[in-house]
């Protein structure tokens, strides 16, 4: 039985395991968004909103976890001064995973993550500010 076995494998071992969600991680910081596989893209949500969430408490503890989870210091600054503070209302949810294709060497189903409100057209406040600006 698999009680309290919350992390995939993916077929790698630990020591892959790790690194490549270092990178995935990394990468979602910087760019805001990326396309990954659908499994890989399930299980980075789950660590982008934990990271999101230290970056909202902004400690100096939660800073040093974060630090672990992710490759150079850009990412970690980039994680509590933009993301960090891109939320303070929001508890919980700040990632996004949406299906768009298959790929076509191996059919797997690939998938978007981004940041809620990484990019000016995917702020949840679009419609009210086209609003309030016509107006």
């Amino acid at each position: 039985m698999r009680h309290n076995r919350k992390q995939v494998k993916l077929g790698r071992t630990a020591s892959h395991r790790r690194a490549l969600f270092r990178n995935l991680l990394s990468s979602l910081l910087e760019h805001g968004s990326i396309i990954t596989t659908d499994a890989k893209a399930k299980e980075l949500k789950r660590r982008a909103d934990i990271l999101i969430g230290w970056a909202r408490i902004g400690d100096l503890a939660h800073r040093r976890q974060a630090a672990r989870q992710l490759f150079g210091s850009m990412p970690l600054q980039i994680l509590f001064d933009k993301w960090g503070k891109a939320f303070p209302d929001r508890i919980s949810g700040f990632t996004r995973v949406v299906k768009i294709r298959q790929r076509q060497g191996d059919a797997a189903v690939m998938s978007l993550i981004e940041i809620i409100g990484a990019h000016p057209g995917a702020s949840e406040d679009a419609p009210k500010a086209a609003a309030a600006k016509e107006d």
